[in-house]
């Protein structure tokens, strides 16, 4: 079976299960041809990463009982859009990533020494 890789060239670490994230929500920042958002950043959000999106429209702060969606809190991890992270960083509003936990995938978006420049510790799950 295949095993997905983080953007270390490692095995994906999961991202967290409390609250369950991810596009498959499995905890980990999987993604595949239908996720267009490319949800595959494991962020650990701040209150400044939150207000930045939800500014942008992104409201990952507001629960969505009807999505299963909590609502973040910061210090939570979640698997958020790389553009939207990246956005961020430009803007000088990244969070921290959680490289680890981090698909392969967002180097696509994301050089790694971006990510690098905003590494977290380890894996919440």
């Amino acid at each position: 079976m295949f095993r997905s890789l983080n953007v270390l060239g490692q095995p994906l670490s999961p991202c967290s299960h409390d609250p369950k994230t991810g596009w498959y929500r499995d905890g980990c920042c999987n993604s595949d041809a239908n996720d267009r958002g490319l949800h595959v950043v494991c962020a650990q959000v701040t209150a400044d990463f939150l207000a930045y999106l939800q500014a942008a429209g992104n409201d990952l702060v507001t629960s969505a009982p009807e999505y299963g969606f909590p609502g973040l809190v910061p210090g939570d991890q979640w698997c958020v859009v790389a553009t939207s992270w990246l956005q961020a960083a430009h803007a000088g509003r990244a969070c921290p990533v959680v490289l680890e936990s981090t698909h392969q995938a967002a180097l696509s978006v994301i050089p790694l020494e971006v990510l690098m420049a905003h590494a977290a510790g380890g894996a919440d799950a």
